[in-house]
């Protein structure tokens, strides 16, 4: 799952981005409405965490251009204004959710895990594909019911692979997804990744890797 952190406060953007991180989200983060809506236009979204007070380009503006677009993110809108009003003008400009400052971050994570859900393209919670199960929101795995320990990224990795079955992804997909828009495109890290996911899945091996295509999961 891909995120944007947009919010003017640099420390509590820092916090979230931070925080996401350890979730196993791929997070970015912008600090005004014109930052945000330049990485818009470069990058695909599954959510967007929405200030609303924002300068350059206010919350409000950004929030009307995101809801027009054709394949647009879902979008999150925070604001220091808890006023019932508020969340009503806030969803009346095309916001998924509303989630006023200040916040307790488990929610934050949920109501996020929640709108990706949503998503018109989104599958259905629990992920399966050749004996592995894979829950998102528990974060859980299993292996021919066996349970699996994994990192942030590898875990994020193997949810990638089952939402895209039987299809590859290349190493940059898998950068773009996974990581953020900071990950070097020519670093290993992604064939380091794979390498200890395969070991942690066991055998038979389950992941593919075809030279100049990618990686995806065996139909076996």
């Amino acid at each position: 799952m891909r995120v944007l952190v947009v919010e003017d406060s640099r420390s509590l953007a820092d916090v979230l981005v931070e925080g996401l991180r350890d979730q196993g989200m791929a997070v970015d983060a912008a600090l005004d409405g014109l930052e945000a809506a330049a990485k818009l236009g470069v990058n695909a979204y599954d959510v967007i965490v929405l200030d609303r007070d924002l300068p350059g380009i206010h919350g409000d503006a950004l929030c009307q251009m995101i809801t027009e677009r054709d394949e647009r993110a879902m979008v999150l809108m925070l604001t220091a204004a808890g006023d019932p009003a508020d969340r009503v003008s806030g969803l009346g400009l095309g916001a998924d959710d509303y989630l006023a400052k200040p916040f307790h971050f488990p929610e934050l994570v949920l109501r996020i895990r929640a709108l990706a859900r949503r998503q018109p393209s989104a599958r259905p919670r629990t992920l399966r594909g050749a004996g592995v199960e894979l829950d998102p929101i528990r974060r859980t795995v299993t292996r021919d019911g066996g349970q699996l320990d994994l990192s942030a990224k590898e875990f994020g990795v193997l949810e990638a692979l089952l939402r895209a079955m039987p299809a590859f992804l290349s190493s940059e997909e898998l950068l773009e997804q996974v990581w953020d828009e900071y990950a070097d495109p020519f670093t290993n890290t992604v064939a380091v990744t794979i390498g200890r996911l395969r070991r942690k899945l066991g055998e038979p091996p389950l992941i593919v890797t075809t030279p100049g295509v990618g990686y995806r999961i065996s139909d076996r």
